[in-house]
């Protein structure tokens, strides 16, 4: 099978990268090949997908079996990937995400059939509009689109976390490390979906020109289901610090921070959410999330503790969370009337 990814070096790409190119796939990457080097046997069409006129130019003597972009974010970017593309693969993969579902939601099970809709954030706003022009392609045309949907997925590179600032996850760690409190939204107990990247790859890969999935949207997504509080104390657990964790309303958190978390929190991680992978079993008979979150993030910690720059510093945010501490202990002395 004659696969192009395009993308195909990222959190979740790299991982079903991998895993086609142990199985003897003939793969193509479609980047500027930042990351490429990484992955022996495959193929590279050097490039940037923004350059449409270009990429036709490259991709002119091929046809693919499947054609999948890791990195469509609105709907210019898909109707670029029809032009380039519709005559030239059996599959077209777009990845949509799952917090495009309706906020807040009527019923915290979520299959593919919950209403997208949410209100709080454009990155999901701009995600249903990439799904409503593929799904009218497929309706009047017959495009072979496939959508997927994945919820928060990690690898070894990242910690997933559901407060940090603009340079990622790591300075949240320091402050457990650092033995300072740390920042849980809500009250913690809001349930919550953690995916590694490898489990998502089985998933990815069972989609692959399966003609069954022509038409459809999928989530991929582990079957278990964790709170902050639990996520939080696995993180913990893997660096070997006690946790002091300080829980404030996301509300809040999303009214004070220097940078946009109203997106990112009220329109995603503050709502519980439990997966319904029945369609997904249909479509790949078989499987099955294997890892479990607090084995992956040990895994994960141990990687990045090992590697010094993924350990990058943000003392803004540092700053941040030392003022929003601050403040809540003394709005609770205030109530209180203590002096």
């Amino acid at each position: 099978m004659k696969t192009l990814f395009i993308g195909g070096t990222g959190t979740i790409s790299s991982a079903i990268t991998r895993a086609l190119l142990d199985e003897g796939h003939d793969l193509y990457l479609l980047n500027r090949g930042s990351r490429s080097g990484e992955f022996s046997k495959v193929k590279e069409i050097r490039g940037d997908i923004n350059d449409e006129a270009d990429i036709a130019g490259k991709i002119k003597a091929h046809s693919f079996d499947v054609v999948a972009d890791f990195i469509t974010f609105t709907a210019a970017h898909v109707e670029r990937d029809y032009r380039l593309f519709r005559d030239k693969t059996k599959q077209y993969l777009c990845f949509s995400s799952a917090s495009a579902y309706q906020k807040p939601l009527q019923n915290y099970l979520i299959t593919e059939s919950t209403p997208l809709a949410n209100p709080y954030w454009q990155y999901s706003r701009d995600k249903i509009a990439v799904e409503d022009f593929l799904v009218k392609k497929y309706r009047e045309e017959g495009y072979p689109v496939t959508i997927i949907r994945p919820s928060h997925t990690y690898d070894e590179r990242k910690i997933p976390l559901g407060v940090h600032g603009k340079n990622g996850s790591w300075q949240a760690a320091r402050r457990i490390i650092d033995g300072k409190p740390v920042i849980i939204h809500g009250d913690g107990t809001s349930l919550w979906t953690m995916t590694h990247n490898s489990d998502f790859a089985r998933g990815f890969i069972g989609l692959l020109g399966n003609s069954r999935a022509i038409g459809e949207a999928v989530q991929i997504t582990s079957d278990e289901t964790v709170t902050w509080n639990q996520v939080y104390a696995a993180i913990a657990a893997a660096l070997n610090r006690p946790l002091k964790a300080v829980h404030i309303s996301s509300e809040f958190l999303a009214a004070t921070s220097d940078y946009d978390l109203t997106g990112s929190l009220i329109g995603d991680k503050a709502n519980s959410v439990v997966f319904d992978n029945t369609k997904l079993k249909r479509l790949v008979p078989g499987f099955t999330a294997k890892v479990r979150f607090d084995q992956g993030i040990r895994a994960t910690i141990e990687y990045v503790l090992a590697h010094k720059e993924l350990q990058q510093e943000d003392p803004e945010f540092d700053a941040w969370c030392d003022r929003v501490i601050a403040a809540r202990e003394r709005g609770i002395r205030e109530v209180r009337g203590d002096s």
